[in-house]
């Protein structure tokens, strides 16, 4: 039969996606999850401002986005004291990895990140025909020494680390990236994924440096903002590399309602300090349900937690069907010895309740099959 000429590279590729998203699982159910814990989603939803401006924005639909997100990147700017010449916005983080790796990776070229870490940046790289090189996490946090070592040994063209790390919750301090940030080699490019960075630890996030060509750090919507769902991330970085994003980026790619949405977000601090308290209070009660099954959560500086529940990855993935089975859609780890915890995202107290009530029979279970 005549058809597409695929490329080689797509013959080889699988048709998946990065994660199995919670919809997919309810239809192969049946029916819907009663707690949504697993994608890392803010429950407590955006801003009433920022639902406000989506809501109006609606009836402008018909028209097509600012292609050059004016106003959105002048606030950006303005809020990281950066020119608006350093600021690109995309379609969630997600998408500014995809345009990354359009714009500097070709085949067999080689790029670095942690073996486990977050996976989309994986299927970008497999998608360009790029060679990841993974490197082990040290205690439960990925390693800048051990990264930056095999980026020179390889000659890679892009490192990737996020700080907080997704999937563990760990962090390192300021002075630990600026440093990383000092070594990169030349002719490479540290991804610096920061999506959780609003919801961590004073010290955590170094002074914006723009004028370092060799890094790119991105921040997004879908976190502490609540936004998942309309798709707005933003990098920061030196003027040309965000001018070689305009040479190939979808310019029609961020729709009116999400740029609304976003900048009326932006302008809320004090709803994004509310939502931070309420992030912080889940994590601690998430703790608390953890040590009471004997379980032990590990410190997180994101919305979720990671529960190291004590035995190898084997026993974890059976604790996390045992929750799916009950309608708790939770993730986990999927790299040793990582994959021996599963990750509980912040929720509400009527989901948390749901966890609470469900992981005593589930640990029951699993503990009976060993």
């Amino acid at each position: 039969m005549v058809g597409p000429r695929y490329t080689p590279l797509v013959e080889t590729l699988p048709a998946s996606v990065p994660f199995v998203g919670p919809e997919a699982q309810e239809r192969a159910r049946g029916r819907e999850f009663v707690a949504r814990l697993g994608a890392n989603e803010n429950v407590f939803g955006p801003s009433p401002r920022a639902i406000a401006a989506m809501q109006n924005a609606a009836r402008d639909a018909w028209m097509y986005g600012d292609p050059e997100n004016h106003d959105l990147r002048a606030a950006l700017a303005r809020h990281h004291g950066v020119g608006p010449e350093n600021v690109i916005v995309g379609e969630g983080i997600d998408g500014l990895l995809g345009y990354l790796a359009r714009m500097l990776l070709e085949a067999e070229d080689k790029v670095v990140t942690s073996a486990g870490a977050y996976p989309t940046f994986n299927y970008h790289v497999a998608g360009f025909g790029g060679e990841i090189f993974a490197i082990p996490y040290q205690d439960d946090a990925e390693d800048p020494d051990a990264l930056l070592r095999k980026a020179a040994q390889v000659g890679a063209k892009m490192i990737y680390l996020a700080n907080p790390d997704n999937p563990m919750g760990s962090w390192h301090q300021a002075d630990v990236i600026q440093s990383m940030a000092a070594r990169v080699p030349d002719s490479c490019l540290l991804v610096l994924d920061e999506a959780y960075m609003e919801l961590a630890p004073q010290g955590t996030a170094p002074p914006m440096d723009v004028s370092n060509n060799n890094v790119i750090r991105m921040r997004t919507f879908s976190k502490a903002y609540g936004m998942a769902g309309a798709r707005v991330g933003y990098g920061i970085g030196a003027p040309d590399l965000i001018t070689s994003f305009n040479k190939i980026r979808n310019h029609f790619g961020m729709c009116r309602i999400s740029q609304a949405g976003a900048l009326a977000a932006l302008q809320d601090q004090e709803y994004l300090t509310e939502v931070v308290s309420k992030v912080a209070t889940a994590r601690d009660r998430i703790a608390r349900i953890s040590t009471d099954n004997g379980l032990i959560a590990l410190p997180s500086a994101t919305n979720f937690v990671a529960i190291d529940c004590g035995y190898d990855g084997d026993f974890a993935r059976s604790v996390l069907v045992g929750l799916v089975d009950r309608g708790i859609f939770v993730r986990a780890p999927f790299v040793a010895p990582q994959d021996r915890c599963i990750r509980i995202s912040a929720g509400t107290d009527a989901d948390l309740d749901a966890f609470e009530g469900a992981l005593p029979g589930v640990l029951s279970e699993a503990r009976n099959k060993r």
